[in-house]
């Protein structure tokens, strides 16, 4: 079994999705030139079935107005493309079920949560939410770093994004996030990167 380090807490909670995002823009100011022109539109009824759970608003804001993308060469943000819910919504539960992040190896308090990948890093580290109740607004972040330490934040995606970035949230186990976008989907099936 692995450790379970503990939980870190935003001093205050953003619950409002747009306040979530517009934080995040003003960490990550690379991020602003990726936003699309119109909110995308999604059937996240489809989605949210295939996972047998709803979605927290604040990734689901976050996936209108943004492709996935990837901060600082290491850690990528799994968004679905409009039209690709439900593909997207089984990779993210194969992800969760992967071997490697069984019963087994996890902490004994995570044994029976249900965990949902959205973001894994190029060193290994998984990013998942533990599914702890009917309303995903109450789900905590949930990291298992490649390092063996597993921690949790008690915020949003998107919260946990821009304090990651901006140096507030202690990165555990984790390398700092420098706050620059150095990858993106481009709708097609294929990536761009920075140079």
């Amino acid at each position: 079994m692995e450790e379970l380090m503990g939980t870190q807490k935003p001093v205050r909670r953003i619950l409002a999705p747009e306040e979530a995002i517009a934080a995040l823009e003003r960490v990550v100011p690379g991020l602003a030139e990726l936003r699309r022109q119109d909110k995308g539109v999604f059937d996240w009824r489809t989605a949210e079935e295939k996972l047998g759970t709803g979605l927290p608003s604040d990734f689901k804001a976050l996936a209108e107005w943004y492709p996935a993308f990837e901060l600082d060469d290491f850690l990528g943000v799994f968004t679905p493309w409009p039209g690709e819910e439900g593909e997207w919504a089984e990779a993210r539960d194969e992800e969760a079920r992967d071997s490697s992040y069984d019963a087994d190896l996890r902490p004994p308090e995570l044994v029976t949560t249900h965990l949902i990948s959205w973001g894994e890093s190029k060193e290994g580290d998984r990013f998942f939410w533990s599914v702890l109740g009917d309303d995903p607004e109450d789900w905590r972040v949930t990291v298992c770093s490649r390092n063996g330490p597993w921690w949790h934040y008690a915020g949003g995606v998107v919260q946990f994004l821009t304090e990651l970035c901006d140096g507030v949230l202690e990165p555990w186990a984790l390398p700092p996030v420098r706050p620059e976008v150095t990858g993106w989907g481009d709708g097609e099936g294929g990536w761009q990167v920075t140079v």
